[in-house]
């Protein structure tokens, strides 16, 4: 089709095209995985893949790209970076009372928008060469993103097995354009996490099984966003206000310190959503809910999910009685299996009552006598 020049110089101009079309790195590999078919089998006979169906229905065709796409030659990977400018992370996940998003769903769902960048690079390059036969995916197919993203030099997989980088660390989006064109493939890059084990240790679940292993059951992106059934009870207190993923093992990230804001005006937040009231939320009617989020992300976990995670939310932060009304008042409403999480919630807010009150009186006690109240 073309000479090894041509190639070398096509590469060049399909990173700079990337760059222009808002990406902030674009990298080249082959399509060849094999090296993670054994990790991905037993990942998947451990049951790490929880209800999540559609891991295991493609088998080891997720790490195959060729018989995802026939005739795939080459797989050209590329980041954007989601960070918001004012993240706001500490304000929300301090406060009980708010409700803390995975800072990638605060905008818009970055699914289109990526695709559509990708579509426009592909077809760019279809310029260049005629005879190109391209297809672009954003979490949309059984391919191993992650992988073929280290395998092209955009970073090196961290224990935490998300992908990181030494100049913006790892909140950014993946995406892949597959072509039936054999360019030049470049080199991954060194790991770098060294000794360190801060997002093993700091996972509130211990999801992260093993260095590189993930328990997705443990995740509680995973419990928030995937599992469409009840919370585990042994996780719910643990969920802490999270209610629609987690970032905890990248915020504890060492290499997060160079994590770069993002400039898509699509990614930044919305005011309903960055820093929410829980009581707020948890007030929303489903027509609500689905205004609110409409372009979000969230969107697709549906309205019921929605009031498990809030309800959960809910039984763990302040016992007040504006809370426990909320909630007692909501559960005739609500479906079965939001009723059942309002019950642990009440049953938790109770019990903190009844504790707090115990504290109270014997701080009294204690001061009447002229005790120190530790006494």
């Amino acid at each position: 089709m073309t000479s090894t020049l041509d190639l070398q110089k096509l590469a060049h101009d399909i990173k700079l095209w990337g760059l222009e079309l808002g990406f902030d790195q674009v990298g080249i590999t082959d399509c060849d995985l094999s090296t993670e078919e054994s990790h991905l089998e037993r990942w998947l006979a451990n049951g790490y893949h929880g209800d999540m169906e559609y891991m295991a229905r493609y088998g080891l065709m997720r790490a195959r790209p060729a018989e995802l796409q026939p005739g795939t030659r080459s797989v050209i990977s590329v980041r954007m970076n989601y960070l918001p400018p004012l993240a706001k992370v500490a304000e929300t996940l301090d406060n009980p009372a708010r409700g803390y998003i995975s800072r990638y769903a605060l905008g818009r769902d970055y699914h289109k928008l990526l695709r559509n960048r990708l579509k426009q690079l592909g077809e760019r390059i279809q310029q260049a060469c005629s005879e190109l036969q391209f297809r672009p995916f954003v979490d949309s197919a059984p391919i191993m993103e992650r992988p073929l993203a280290d395998k092209a030099g955009l970073g090196w997989t961290g224990k935490h097995t998300l992908l990181l980088n030494q100049q913006a660390g790892s909140f950014f989006f993946l995406g892949e354009l597959l072509l039936d064109l054999p360019l030049p493939a470049d080199k991954p890059v060194e790991a770098a996490c060294g000794n360190c084990t801060a997002c093993i240790q700091i996972c509130p679940t211990g999801a992260i099984v093993a260095p590189y292993e993930l328990d997705a059951r443990r995740c509680i992106s995973y419990l928030t966003i995937e599992l469409n059934g009840s919370i585990p009870e042994e996780f719910r207190a643990l969920i802490g206000n999270r209610i629609y993923g987690c970032d905890d093992c990248q915020l504890i990230c060492p290499w997060n310190r160079y994590a770069v804001s993002s400039s898509e005006t699509d990614f930044l937040p919305r005011q309903a959503l960055h820093t929410p009231d829980l009581l707020t939320l948890w007030s929303w009617d489903e027509n609500m809910f689905l205004k609110t989020t409409e372009g979000s992300a969230i969107r697709r976990i549906g309205f019921e999910k929605w009031q498990r995670n809030i309800a959960v939310a809910l039984g763990n932060g302040p016992a007040s009685e504006a809370v426990i009304q909320a909630l007692q008042e909501r559960r005739g409403q609500a479906s079965v299996l939001v009723q059942e999480h309002i019950d642990w919630a009440l049953q938790q807010l109770q019990t903190r009552q009844i504790t707090d009150n115990k504290k109270q009186a014997r701080l009294i006690r204690c001061i009447y006598k002229g005790l120190p109240a530790h006494a």
